[in-house]
């Protein structure tokens, strides 16, 4: 575009005021344009006399203008590629290679802090929500973080956020800093459309107090975040070495979970119910084994204290009832014979919320009609202050066709009550008791005493921890007609399991109730 004369050309009306002063009488611009069309920005020719370009001018911007749109596209790239290597694209903060680049420049510097912050709740919101509310919720609480601490906040993992603290007295701001991040939570938020209440647990630790080096700082703000999790959620707990190694090993536990979740080391192994007069196999329950990078099966010890985390308890039932959804699907299309297989789930999956929804909506993803799934649950799912929540999740599966089983029967609390106040349709008998049959013993007694008050009921009895034929056959004349353990077979996985079901397996009469058989 040619101005000829600034002074008096209507494009420049609102202009003219900057160019004239600095003697600037015409100008001759063009569009740089990108590789889309569209427009990157102008290159320019100012004159000082009223007159248009030349022909070498014109010559120097059609070969500049296109050097100008390769140098301005490529830096644009560069950036784009810098801005997705280093920051959330969600909340446009820091993302945990930023994080990592600021931890380590804190090694060897006096006064840091480390502030770990995790989003309660989370999981609800995406299961009742839908993740499009889920990210709602992370996008806002990223922005108070943000605005709280602007020159070191980042968000590290999906429920995760960080805030990097500098200065001589962090240890004194530390608290400060964390009821800011706390109060900036209380106003609620719009989440998918609806108002919703933020809430985060903090955990922090400081550098050269609590931990000498930037790797144990870290170390010592996660199990400081986890022992507010346990101890006040919702609040801010700094590292103490109060919270010693238990907390420690806690922490790593649920690390090496986590980790075995994402790198795809958690397996569904199976172990045969067994009818105790023939020896064939009616039924199944799923086990979770969890494996290190070396192979070897994580202990039982560790594993339960992973499960003492609702978030890491929660994702392990997620993948397996996957699992076990695959195997039965694999089992009913090659004609494999077997009646159900049991899963079992925690008090977390309860809490979460939408248990109902997320059980059901697995099976029909597979094709799995329900009545060949048993929910196995504790008697510590059903105590607490939100044992009526359980109770309709469980009422409402039961109706969809799944059956229900009380598992390790005699080790909780109140447990007679709970044949009677909660839906269930079978009773596991803990292997303590197994283990305790005797002729005329007082494990005879009160076993036969169970299947007696469970027959009267109606329920269906499993005996867990059959070791012994002496044991398969005192549990025999006592009534019960179902038992699981070492005797029958060791838990094995799907291969192994599928061979032994092809050789003992019991399928499910067509015509019978979604119930257990024995003949």
């Amino acid at each position: 575009m040619t101005v000829v004369d600034i002074a008096t050309d209507p494009l420049w009306e609102r202009y003219r005021h900057l160019a004239l002063p600095l003697g600037l009488q015409a100008c001759w611009s063009c569009p740089i344009l990108g590789t889309q069309g569209e427009t990157l920005g102008t290159f320019a020719f100012y004159f000082r006399t009223r007159r248009g370009p030349n022909e070498d001018e014109e010559q120097v911007v059609e070969t500049c203008v296109d050097l100008c749109a390769i140098a301005i596209e490529r830096h644009e790239a560069e950036r784009e590629i810098h801005r997705l290597a280093y920051f959330d694209t969600l909340t446009g903060l820091g993302n945990r290679a930023s994080f990592d680049i600021a931890l380590e420049a804190l090694e060897g510097t006096g006064g840091a802090g480390l502030l770990l912050i995790d989003v309660d709740r989370l999981k609800i919101v995406n299961d009742t929500l839908g993740h499009a509310a889920g990210d709602d919720l992370l996008r806002e609480i990223g922005r108070r973080i943000g605005e709280t601490a602007p020159d070191g906040a980042y968000r590290i993992s999906g429920d995760e956020f960080a805030v990097v603290l500098r200065g001589a007295n962090v240890a004194e701001a530390m608290p400060w800093v964390a009821d800011r991040l706390l109060e900036a939570m209380q106003p609620q938020a719009l989440c998918g459309g609806r108002p919703h209440r933020l809430a985060v647990t903090v955990g922090g630790a400081v550098l050269g107090e609590d931990g000498a080096t930037v790797e144990s700082l870290r170390q010592k703000a996660d199990i400081a975040l986890y022992h507010a999790k346990d101890a006040h959620r919702g609040g801010f707990a700094r590292f103490t070495e109060g919270l010693g190694d238990a907390a420690a090993r806690r922490l790593q536990a649920i690390r090496d979970v986590r980790e075995a979740l994402d790198e795809d080391r958690v397996e569904a192994y199976f172990q045969p119910i067994a009818r105790l007069d023939t020896g064939d196999f009616i039924g199944l329950e799923a086990l979770c084994r969890v494996f290190g990078r070396d192979g070897a099966r994580m202990a039982e010890a560790p594993f339960q204290l992973a499960m003492t985390d609702g978030v890491a308890a929660t994702l392990l039932t997620e993948r397996m009832l996957t699992q076990v959804a695959r195997a039965i699907r694999s089992w009913l299309d090659d004609g494999v014979n077997f009646q159900h297989v049991g899963v079992n789930v925690s008090a977390g999956d309860f809490h979460v919320g939408a248990l109902e929804k997320r059980i059901s909506g697995v099976f029909e993803r597979y094709g799995v009609p329900l009545r060949h799934v048993i929910l196995e649950v504790t008697e510590l799912v059903y105590l607490g202050k939100k044992d009526n929540l359980v109770g309709e999740a469980v009422k409402a599966l039961r109706a969809r066709g799944l059956l229900v089983a009380l598992d390790d029967f005699g080790t909780g609390y109140a447990s007679l009550t709970h044949l009677v106040t909660f839906p269930v349709d079978i009773i596991k008998i803990d292997k303590s008791f197994v283990a305790d049959l005797g002729e005329g013993g007082p494990g005879a007694a009160i076993v036969g005493g169970l299947i007696d008050i469970a027959r009267k009921l109606g329920m269906k009895i499993v005996a867990e921890g059959v070791e012994t034929a002496e044991q398969a056959r005192l549990l025999e004349a006592l009534g019960c007609r179902l038992g699981q353990g070492f005797f029958y077979a060791r838990p094995g996985d799907f291969d192994l399991t599928t061979k032994r079901l092809r050789e003992r397996g019991q399928p499910l009469p067509d015509a019978a109730p979604a119930r257990l058989t024995a003949g």
